[in-house]
């Protein structure tokens, strides 16, 4: 929210009152306690009438700080985030005549003593941002403000956020050339610098500024990242009012903060989320080809069956068929029951596709239609969020007068639960938990909470709640969520998809730049509706969104008002007419059977991104911090941290993308390639640029029919070219959890690869020779 005019002013309306000085500094066993008046302290006299602001520093842990700002300390401390690897006792204190110093690890704040205010943020003898002068701020609003915005979110009614009475701001320095990510799943420009960005989940679609995951965590270039401990409404000026600063606000009384150390980017997200928490492990075959019914069209179960079966005929591996909407009678939304009319048999339709090898997922959101009996039985439960009269709360939006599940209610969790366990009984194994942003605000909740910070705190409850049931009926690992809404934690709650896309080259485009702005706010799977999801993509659209989807954690074929089976989008082949390459169907089918192929290394990038919160999909410059050709890269990333994938976003094929030095290898041709600059391909629908990073071993599976397979039986290890010898490690983990590691040495000469853990495998020197592997060991002269 902007509060100035300019530098020197303020905006009509707005009053302000900044920290001036370290007045005095507390020093505690792991705390520092700073009294800074908004005035600097001349007399005795001057500390009458004198507001002050309290600033309170400590560390939950090793690398992490935290500081909490308070004007007024007696306001209800609300809820915060669900900072799982806090602990105390973290945090070393020094104190001098000229401050005090606290230290976390490689992380030390630094507080000087009088005036004027300033607190720094310091690693490896460098100051990586600061607080000065003017960055702490009270400000007060009168009623006639003119701050910008005054709602922000969805325009409708009693869903924006609403315009408070007061605000307290932190700014912190930005340096020159420093760049800010994250943020949650934003689908401008990937560098956030000379933005104003909203924390306010809204359902708005890629192509506007709002987002369904709004995550208030920046990371900076400069090897740090920043959370803000506030789940409603947090606004940001990244170097968009005051620009040698990235400003946040949050209103009320108080704002706490972590500035977190790294010092590379991985460092970043890796304690990042282990302070809210890592991404759960998913399942193997939810890697797979995901197929849906989409949203408005006609179908049943001779339609489901009948595009399945015809997926088989196609040769194109399937692995979950998902049932949207429709599966639920109309204006009934969510009742959790079959339509009868059209699914009779709900329990025996899901044992014959089981009996197809598929697994299976339905749609679900927390809203009870009021024509459902279950609203009936909710609201006499008291299991639905109320007006502040005692009314439920409804509206017409999405389905006639809806209710909203309230999962501050402990009973109504566990109602909700059942109601999901019920389908799990009957052959459902996983659920698209979708919407979870249109939450209103002049409501009460159940436990009292602020309907302000519940508007992006509620989508956490209920992705946990149905991420619960899944795992108490599943096990640990074989849960999963296909997620639209979230906020900080929801990582931990897997797989996230990017919302409503449009059916366009520029759609696809925008819908790359929100997972890569997730990725850095630490999701570690995510992906997104191939084709677009409103409208119907032209063939060309549809075959270049396949090709990146496949190149993705999680691939789901879905749109709202047709079918996505493949060969809807170009003609079917006469009878004894070879298959055109090009066509729909032979482009899904090469690039799946590559992703299925390459499953012993996605899957071992799955599990890195449960074990220390680096993600899949990873933006250039996580895996690239030292070059800065890549700090604005947004067009192209990492697949795991070998595999350089470049969507293609044109019409006529072609692509502009940037390699980093070394040797890269193009995966579909085996053509090796310097690095350090920029290439221009041309490419037919049945290739994109892939390319494979210096020296990398790439494990890969013997299968492409399915995702779920032994990944050691039959395994090639890849060897690409490097002129750089040593020794590096890889390690395969199967799906039963069976691991195997092999430990590749490279000289000049040969290549040696030894596992004590497998007898057999076969190794191919990328542009050289192929070798066979006994007794745990195998060699290949260069």
């Amino acid at each position: 929210m902007k509060f100035t005019d300019g530098f020197w002013q303020l905006r009509p309306g707005v009053t302000a009152l900044y920290a001036s000085e370290a007045y005095d500094i507390f020093a505690g066993e792991h705390s520092l306690t700073v009294t800074a008046p908004t005035a600097v302290i001349a007399s005795r006299g001057m500390t009458l009438n004198r507001p002050v602001m309290t600033v309170t520093l400590t560390s939950p842990m090793e690398g992490v700080i935290g500081v909490r700002i308070e004007h007024f300390q007696g306001v209800r401390d609300e809820i915060g985030f669900d900072l799982v690897g806090s602990a105390e006792g973290h945090g070393v204190v020094e104190s001098t005549d000229e401050g005090a110093t606290l230290t976390s690890g490689n992380l030390t704040a630094r507080i000087s003593a009088g005036a004027p205010w300033n607190l720094s943020f310091e690693s490896g003898g460098r100051v990586l941002t600061s607080s000065g002068a003017k960055s702490i701020g009270y400000m007060q609003l009168d009623k006639d403000a003119q701050v910008d915005p005054g709602l922000v979110g969805n325009a409708r009614a009693g869903t924006s956020a609403p315009l408070k009475p007061s605000y307290v701001h932190e700014q912190l320095a930005l340096g020159v050339g420093e760049l800010i990510y994250g943020l949650g799943e934003r689908f401008g420009p990937l560098v956030k610098n000379g933005q104003t960005v909203d924390i306010w989940n809204a359902d708005g679609g890629t192509s506007s500024e709002q987002a369904y995951k709004s995550i208030p965590f920046y990371l900076s270039n400069r090897g740090y990242g920043v959370l803000v401990n506030h789940p409603g409404h947090v606004s940001y000026e990244i170097g968009s009012e005051s620009v040698e600063r990235a400003q946040f606000s949050v209103a009320g009384e108080s704002l706490e903060y972590y500035v977190i150390a790294g010092p590379t980017p991985k460092n970043v997200l890796s304690r990042y989320t282990e302070l809210t928490g890592r991404p759960a492990s998913v399942p193997a075959w939810s890697y797979g080809l995901w197929l849906t019914t989409s949203f408005t069209t006609n179908y049943d179960e001779a339609t489901v069956s009948g595009f399945i079966d015809a997926m088989a005929e196609r040769d194109l591996p399937l692995s979950v068929f998902h049932f949207d909407c429709f599966w639920m009678r109309e204006f009934n939304w969510s009742d959790f029951e079959w339509d009868s009319r059209t699914f009779p048999d709900p329990e025996g339709m899901l044992a014959r596709l089981h009996e197809k090898d598929l697994h299976l997922c339905v749609w679900i959101n927390p809203y009870i239609a009021q024509r459902a009996p279950l609203f009936a039985e909710a609201a006499a439960a008291g299991y639905l969020v109320k007006k502040p009269n005692g009314d439920v709360w409804q509206w017409d939006l999405w389905q006639a007068g809806m209710g909203l599940v309230d999962f501050t209610n402990p009973d109504a969790k566990q109602w909700y639960k059942d109601k999901l366990r019920v389908l799990l009984h009957q052959g459902v194994d996983a659920f698209k938990t979708d919407f979870g942003e249109r939450i209103p605000v002049e409501v009460d909740y159940f436990d009292g909470s602020s309907p302000e910070r519940m508007h992006n705190w509620y989508t956490q409850l209920y992705n946990e709640a149905v991420f619960e049931v899944l795992e108490e009926e599943r096990g640990q690992g074989d849960a999963v969520l296909f997620a639209r809404s979230a906020t900080v934690g929801g990582q931990k709650l897997p797989v996230h998809w990017g919302g409503d896309s449009t059916s366009t080259h520029e759609s696809m485009a925008e819908s790359l730049r929100g997972g890569l702005s997730l990725a850095l706010s630490g999701f570690g799977f995510w992906s997104h509706d191939i084709g677009g999801f409103e409208g119907t993509p032209d063939a060309g659209v549809f075959k270049r969104w396949v090709a990146f989807g496949m190149m993705s954690s999680h691939s789901r074929l879905h749109g709202s008002s047709s079918y996505r089976v493949p060969w809807v989008f170009d003609e079917e082949l006469a009878e004894g007419q070879a298959e055109d390459p090009q066509s729909a169907t032979a482009v899904t089918r090469k690039f799946t059977k590559i992703k299925l192929a390459l499953m012993p290394y996605l899957y071992a990038a799955g599990i890195e991104a449960t074990n220390t919160g680096v993600p899949m999909l990873r933006p250039m410059i996580l895996e690239f911090p030292d070059d800065p050709s890549c700090a604005y890269l947004e067009r192209q990333y990492m697949f795991g941290p070998d595999v350089l994938v470049a969507p293609v976003f044109t019409a006529d094929g072609s692509v502009q993308f940037y390699l980093p030095a070394g040797t890269w290898t193009n995966y579909l041709t085996g053509e090796s390639v310097t690095g350090g600059g920029w290439r221009t391909e041309t490419h037919a629908f049945d290739s994109m640029p892939i390319y494979i990073r210096e020296g990398a071993v790439l494990p890969v599976g013997a299968r492409d029919d399915r995702p779920d397979y032994d990944y050691l039986d039959g395994l090639t290890l890849e060897v690409y070219p490097t002129a750089t010898a040593g020794t590096r490690s890889i390690s395969v983990t199967t799906p039963d959890g069976t691991s195997a590691t092999f430990t590749v040495d490279r000289t000049d000469e040969a290549v040696t690869i030894t596992s004590p853990d497998v007898d057999t495998w076969q190794v191919r020197v990328v542009g050289g020779a192929t070798a066979s592997a006994s007794a745990g060991k195998s060699e290949v002269a260069l």
